[in-house]
């Protein structure tokens, strides 16, 4: 198993992908530690790793909330005594508030920007201390390619979060190569999601697109899992810095 031995932070994993990524941990042998506000269904999850003969915990934290965050790795620490992989997939996408520019709300945007670009800084801010003493880990950010180009000019908030987030990632992971923390951004396209639910419920629009999409679909949840796997693992030790798609060919065209 190619993440025997590791423990694992997921946020955000109570349902969609991050709900795949943990169970595929899980399944690759990390003790995961299951982070949510959803606490229905992040028990559920946590209820099926261990029912598979996993290793998980579930956490209650709301991932804007540094008070929270840091009780949410302590109680990792505190369990498994060590934290070997971030997986920062919280996320928001209030499709019904954001818009163009002039018409974005301030609240939106401040709940876009808590969720989407401070989670994962205030995740990775007090991960790495954890990191730092055992020397090393994996961060894994999760991107989109509205933050790498203009493909959602109605979604300003969440465009301009994600475009945060290959900033953030960039300059985490010039800052602790050093010290044997590698931090990546994984980029999925369009996913058949919860979170693309108000796209994807329309039969007109999901065909729509679908073939957008170089590869003539939309991607599963389980598309990204394989990719997450290798940044996790000790394969991807000479991988930090960068950006890997998982989406189709949307961005290469």
């Amino acid at each position: 198993m190619r993440l025997s031995g590791k423990v694992a932070v997921v946020t955000g994993s109570a349902i969609g992908l991050g709900r795949a990524v943990a169970t595929r941990f899980a399944h690759e042998g990390a003790a995961v530690v299951v982070v949510d506000t959803n606490v229905q269904d992040g028990r559920a999850v946590v209820e099926q790793i261990r029912k598979d003969g996993g290793c998980g915990i579930f956490v209650r934290a709301d991932v804007s909330e540094a008070r929270e965050v840091a009780a949410a790795l302590e109680a990792a620490s505190a369990e498994f005594k060590r934290i070997d992989v971030l997986y920062n997939n919280a996320a928001v996408l209030l499709h019904d508030r954001d818009a163009r520019a002039h018409e974005v709300s301030l609240e939106t945007w401040e709940l876009t920007m808590n969720v989407n670009l401070r989670g994962p800084f205030l995740f990775a801010k007090h991960a790495i201390p954890f990191m730092l003493k055992q020397g090393g880990g994996s961060i894994i950010n999760v991107g989109s390619p509205t933050g790498l180009i203009g493909c959602a000019p109605n979604l300003t908030a969440y465009s301009a979060s994600k475009a945060g987030i290959f900033g953030l990632t960039r300059a985490m992971a010039a800052a602790y190569a050093r010290d044997g923390i590698r931090v990546n951004v994984l980029v999925p396209g369009t996913m058949d999601t919860p979170m693309n639910d108000y796209l994807l419920l329309d039969d007109k629009k999901r065909e729509q697109y679908s073939e957008a999409v170089p590869a003539g679909r939309l991607g599963m949840p389980g598309d990204i899992e394989g990719l997450a796997v290798f940044l996790a693992s000790d394969e991807s030790s000479y991988c930090t810095g960068a950006f890997f798609s998982c989406d189709g060919g949307l961005t290469a065209v």
